[in-house]
């Protein structure tokens, strides 16, 4: 810690104004830079027209700023195709965030064994800014299968480890949530109506584990249970996810109890206790 001119301590390697993000203190060119990193993440394989006319930006202010990305590895172009990709040191950096914690890592066992018990997609994934963050995936080795490549986002009321992280808010931390997006109907099993989110949430908690039928993909089923950190607060969600050809109604009990036991063991690697338990 020091101390400022007016008394007041401060950490090491925080400035005067840390906490001032007025725009005085912001870099216009680097927060336009990384508008179009952040667009160009979502919307791969863009030619240089359409990134400027969809984000609103002259080409040439675009092209300066993608030619200064790709001379640090962050985007790629494709000459024959003439769009632009996201790179791999965009990769290599979101896996430095990914090794902050130890859960991605403490998780790897616990998927691929999960996986290998239900036969099908092993997924890990938390909550980032009212959204699902998948962190990480074991595939299935059969030729139809889910596929949700880390990095991917998923509106949590459409996604099954959604629905188990939100099934696990105090009802003030769901309303906001809820409210923080729209809730979009993806296929016409999409729940969108509140008060019945709220009625599938309590089932979820119940039973110990949410059910993605349908809504967010036709033909595609997930089962997702929450995982708790030593706070007995949910962090991140495990879920299988596969064809409902293969992960039919029968199925969901059985796989249920799978996933419910890949979250405990999770929940107890990283220091975690389980919701209800005495400490």
């Amino acid at each position: 810690m020091s101390i400022d001119d007016t008394g007041t301590r401060r950490a090491r390697g925080r400035p005067r104004g840390w906490d001032d993000k007025t725009a005085q203190n912001t870099i216009k060119s680097l927060d336009r830079a990384m508008e179009v990193f952040e667009f160009l993440s979502k919307e791969q394989g863009k030619a240089l027209s359409t990134i400027a006319q969809q984000m609103g930006q002259s080409p040439a202010t675009v092209y300066r700023i993608l030619i200064t990305l790709e001379g640090r590895g962050l985007v790629e172009f494709d000459p024959v195709e003439q769009v632009w990709h996201i790179g791999a040191r965009a990769y290599v950096i979101g896996a430095r965030f990914l090794r902050r914690t130890s859960l991605v890592e403490r998780a790897r066992p616990v998927l691929r064994r999960l996986m290998e018990d239900t036969g099908e997609t092993a997924n890990l994934g938390i909550a980032r800014d009212n959204l699902v963050l998948f962190v990480s995936q074991v595939e299935t080795h059969a030729t139809i299968r889910a596929f949700f490549p880390p990095g991917t986002l998923s509106p949590m009321h459409g996604s099954g480890i959604g629905k188990a992280l939100l099934a696990e808010m105090d009802a003030a931390q769901l309303a906001r949530t809820l409210s923080a997006h729209p809730l979009t109907a993806f296929t016409r099993h999409t729940i969108t109506d509140p008060d019945r989110l709220r009625a599938d949430l309590a089932a979820a908690r119940a039973r110990g584990f949410a059910i993605d039928g349908e809504e967010k993909n036709i033909g595609m089923r997930c089962i997702a249970a929450p995982v708790f950190d030593v706070n007995r607060e949910a962090v991140a969600g495990i879920s299988v996810s596969g064809p409902t050809s293969r992960v039919g109604v029968d199925q969901i009990d059985r796989l249920g109890a799978h996933v419910i036991a890949a979250a405990r063991a999770l929940t107890h690697a990283i220091g975690g206790t389980e919701a209800g338990q005495g400490g």
